[in-house]
Formats: structure tokens, C-alpha cells, sequence
């Protein structure tokens, strides 16, 4: 049995907290220079070239992509022949939480009550969802989740009978109402299925899936690409100036549900929707 002691996870976790506040996924920047190409609308451009210039700079100089650092949403796969030693996983994680948001210099965010609103002052509790796999490994995804776009984002709880119409009136009107809100050019996290729960982890999950890697189900291949279509002609362009690029992806998960309910959750994620992976 393989054994990893909890330092190994408050030290991977530090290093992506920074990696992910500082390193703008790959496939979004491949997507922005193909939007660039795609666009005829010369402010839509300009505004595209910002963003990659913005990245390039964060990517350079370690810097924060954005000033809102998110909250630290953190998922874990954890293999079933793994054993965790020395503490606590859920301390360890929280503890690297704390130590790279105070090295990487990102800033606080999270408050301690809700309505009591007192600043934790170390970005302190992630948010983490545990899975448990086959296997001897452990996969870590940090996903900081700024509330810019978070604050755009819906839940709900359509009639069987709604169809997969109602599915795509539902996440359009979604993107629709956000408007220039969640500084896009977005990524769409679509959840359908489950409970209402489930269907907003779903969404959520869908946003840490590259976006040059389609649903495996073919039919919700093609309604990701139907939406995409549907979404940038809506206008709003990159940072709300108009234009064809609203959105870079949209990104589709499900799971089995009940057969009086159809939930759907729309989790909308700005233009640097970052995340950080490693496994141990």
C-alpha cells in the first residue's frame, strides 16, 4: 500500500494555488488566438489581444491573472489503496491553501460567517470535493473560483417535460441576464441531472475539463457546440463591447436522475478560468 504523508499534500497544494492564479490554461489561450481570427469586430479584437497580453505578463512576472484570486475550490481523487499519514488530508489541504495565498501574495477573499462578514485573512477553507478511485494515487485540482462570475450563476429545477429545449432556453437566458458581469469572453459550466445538489457540482466540475475536449456522449457533444453558437450570437463580446466571441466554451456534464425532476445548474466562469493539477 502506498503511503503519502500529509506535507506532500499542504506543499502541492500551495504550489498550485500560485501555479493557477498565475498560469492561464493552454487550451484558453489557443481559444483566444482562435477567436482573434474568427472576430470582425475590431474592439472585440483589440479587448482579445488585452487578455493574452494580461496572461502573457501574469505567465512572466508571477503575477495574479486577476485581482480576484478566488476562492480555492479544490477537487480530490484519492485512490482506494492510498493511506494518508501524518494528520488530517482536509487540514493539510486548507494548510497549503494558507501557505500559498500568503507566498504567491494572492489576495484574502473568503470571510469566515456569511453575514457576519469577517475576513479569515489566509483565504482559508477551500471548498473540497473528495472522490474515491481504483488505484494507489492522488490526483489534486485547484480551481480558484473568482465571484465576479460565481455571483452569475444559476440553478434549476425544470419539468421532465421541458426537454432538452428548456435545457437550452434555460442556459442562454442564463448568459443573457449575466450580460458583461462575469467579464467575459465566458466559459460555461452546464450541469444536467442528479439532484439539485448534484447538478450544481456538475456544473462546477464541467468548468475544470479542457475546453478542446468535447463530451464523450455524442449527443451532448453536439448540444455543447449548438450552445456555443446560440451563446456568441447574443452580442455581448469580450469584456461586453460586442462582438462575436461571449464565449469560449461550453462545457456539459450529467448524471442520472429522478423521473418526476430535469435539474440544471449554469456555473459561469470569466475568461481566466484557472486550475492547477498534480498527482502523488
Amino acid at each position: 500500500m502506498k503511503q503519502i504523508n500529509v506535507s506532500q499534500i499542504t506543499e502541492t497544494v500551495k504550489k498550485l494555488c500560485m501555479d493557477a492564479n498565475y498560469f492561464l490554461n493552454e487550451d484558453i489561450v489557443d481559444r483566444f488566438k482562435k477567436a482573434k481570427e474568427e472576430e470582425s469586430f475590431g474592439m472585440a479584437k483589440n479587448i482579445i489581444d488585452i487578455l493574452m497580453e494580461n496572461a502573457d505578463i501574469a505567465r512572466e512576472e508571477k503575477m495574479p491573472i486577476c485581482q480576484d484570486t478566488g476562492m480555492a475550490v479544490v477537487f480530490v481523487e484519492i485512490g482506494q489503496d492510498v493511506h494518508i499519514t501524518g494528520g488530517s488530508i482536509e487540514d493539510a489541504i486548507n494548510e497549503g491553501v494558507r501557505e500559498g495565498y500568503e507566498e504567491g501574495f494572492l489576495r484574502k477573499s473568503v470571510v469566515a460567517d456569511p453575514i457576519n462578514r469577517v475576513n479569515t485573512k489566509d483565504n482559508t477553507p477551500a471548498i473540497i470535493y473528495y472522490n474515491i478511485v481504483p488505484g494507489e494515487d492522488i490526483k489534486i485540482t485547484v480551481a480558484p473560483k473568482g465571484f465576479g462570475s460565481e455571483n452569475m450563476s444559476k440553478i434549476k429545477m425544470l419539468k421532465p417535460s421541458d426537454g432538452a429545449a428548456g435545457v437550452k432556453k434555460f442556459v442562454i437566458d442564463s448568459v443573457k441576464e449575466a450580460g458583461p458581469n462575469p467579464c467575459p469572453p465566458i466559459i460555461v459550466g452546464v450541469g444536467i441531472g442528479g439532484t439539485f445538489e448534484k447538478a450544481a457540482f456538475l456544473a462546477k466540475k464541467a468548468l475544470i475539463r479542457p475546453i478542446d475536449v468535447e463530451n464523450t456522449n455524442p449527443y451532448y457533444a453536439d448540444l455543447e457546440k449548438e450552445l456555443l453558437e446560440e451563446i456568441n450570437r447574443l452580442g455581448i463580446g469580450p469584456q461586453g463591447f460586442g462582438g462575436r466571441t461571449t464565449a469560449l466554451s461550453v462545457n456539459i456534464e450529467t448524471f442520472p436522475t429522478h423521473i418526476a425532476g430535469l435539474p440544471v445548474a449554469v456555473n459561469i466562469s470569466c475568461h481566466a478560468t484557472r486550475h492547477a493539477e498534480a498527482c502523488l
